[in-house]
């Protein structure tokens, strides 16, 4: 497992974390609308203080883990260059017309082959 793919999953993590930390905060009423009550399980001011503190210190490992993962992104190596060009391969070979007289299908109930349809002759009168 490379560093790039180690700081992902760290990057998620902080992310995760992050994101739980905002949701467990009090409400100050404005967003959608909905106040906080006074009575929630994290309204002490104590434990406001401790939740503002986590996501200042997850938010900045956020910013800091994405411009590390950035780095090493650009670090990595890029493509020697890109492929301007409108030529493309050559198509494999068409496949080969099969004659239906040629080769029976087997009837699924018999076992036995199933007769050819005979081919329509319909003139292509205008």
């Amino acid at each position: 497992m490379g560093l790039f793919h180690f700081l992902l999953v760290v990057f998620a993590v902080v992310a995760a974390a992050l994101v739980g930390v905002i949701l467990m905060q009090r409400s100050e009423g404005g967003g959608l609308g909905m106040g906080g009550s006074p009575s929630g399980l994290m309204s002490a001011r104590g434990a406001g203080d401790f939740l503002t503190r986590t996501t200042a210190i997850l938010a900045t490992l956020f910013i800091v883990l994405a411009i590390a993962m950035a780095f090493v992104s650009a670090k990595r190596g890029a493509p020697a260059g890109v492929d301007e060009t409108l030529e493309r391969a050559a198509p494999a070979a068409p496949a080969q017309n099969v004659d239906p007289a040629a080769a029976p299908a087997a009837d699924g109930a018999t076992g036995q082959a199933a007769p050819a349809a005979p081919a329509s002759d319909v003139p292509l009168d205008k």
